[in-house]
């Protein structure tokens, strides 16, 4: 038997290509309500200070609206505001009526409670879905939030695409966080998943992941998550980004995610490159949200 030497390889689940295609969907539904009834969506992007990320994350968010067709109103707030004067700003964009989605970018700065800022906006506003709760009807049975989190939205919604299903499935979170890990495992757990967390805490985190049909990878920590961790055939949504030297590069740096991508890549089923992958899809979760929102007030 002649030797092959084309090793299989995963699936590459391309998130800048899935993410366009939602975002010509929703540019198609901005078109029909503007049409239709002379509206369209409106998202406030809220930043505090001048954190060069943040600057970088709310102008992308500001830019992607502009291309579907929804409203952006910018707020740029000055780092030393006070939580006061933020509340009062929060409240006037719960009661404009032409903002459907209020975002503000996190972190706030150290003298802000981030908690109390974020159950001050509207429930109905709440498209990053961190409203405790949005949160907490995501934990419950038989109840549904107004909206998702974003990027764990955007996770599911990358397995779907993929023609991934979830139901009966062993899926694996590695990571805990507010923003990611808690959400993704919950949404996981509403799609009829098995689901088990890992986190700083967990000993023998390796046995855990290789049993997972699904893994979620948002740890925080560079190519933690080995090829021989992984299940053959497993699906890998990682949504890791992290920063490592590279002097070949003219940034000093590149980016890379929580998985071994090159070592995974030869076991997995699928999985998601970084960049490219889960980032492209948590902006294009934002503009969904918005658009929902705003449906469920202009289609009245």
């Amino acid at each position: 038997m002649a030797a092959t030497s084309d090793e299989k390889k995963a699936t590459l689940i391309d998130g800048k290509a899935i993410a366009q295609t939602i975002r010509s969907e929703i540019a198609d539904e901005v078109r029909l309500l503007s049409d239709k009834y002379g509206k369209v969506p409106g998202l406030a992007v809220v930043i505090v200070g001048n954190r060069k990320d943040s600057q970088s994350y709310v102008n992308m968010k500001r830019k992607a609206c502009a291309e579907v067709g929804i409203k952006s109103i910018d707020v740029d707030l000055p780092e030393q505001v006070s939580e006061p004067e933020l509340i009062a700003k929060v409240h006037e964009l719960n009661e404009n009526p032409e903002v459907h989605g209020i975002l503000v970018q996190l972190p706030l700065p150290k003298h802000i409670n981030e908690e109390k800022i974020l159950s001050e906006i509207s429930i109905e506003k709440d498209v990053d879905g961190f409203h405790p709760l949005n949160i907490g009807k995501l934990a419950m049975k038989g109840r549904e939030p107004l909206f998702q989190p974003c990027t764990p939205k955007g996770c599911l919604e990358l397995l779907s695409r993929s023609g991934i299903s979830v139901k009966g499935k062993k899926a694996v979170v590695v990571g805990r966080s507010n923003i990611v890990g808690l959400p993704v495992s919950l949404l996981l757990l509403k799609a009829d998943a098995t689901v088990s967390i890992v986190h700083s805490r967990t000993t023998d985190p390796e046995n855990i992941i290789r049993e997972a049909d699904i893994v979620i990878a948002a740890a925080g920590q560079a190519m933690m998550i080995k090829g021989e961790w992984i299940k053959p055939g497993a699906a890998v949504i990682d949504v890791g980004t992290n920063a490592v030297d590279d002097p070949s590069k003219k940034a000093g740096y590149r980016l890379v995610g929580d998985v071994d991508f090159h070592e995974a890549s030869k076991v997995a089923g699928w999985i998601t490159p970084v960049p490219g992958g889960v980032g492209p899809m948590t902006v294009a979760m934002l503009l969904r949200n918005t658009v929902d929102g705003a449906k469920r007030v202009i289609e009245l």
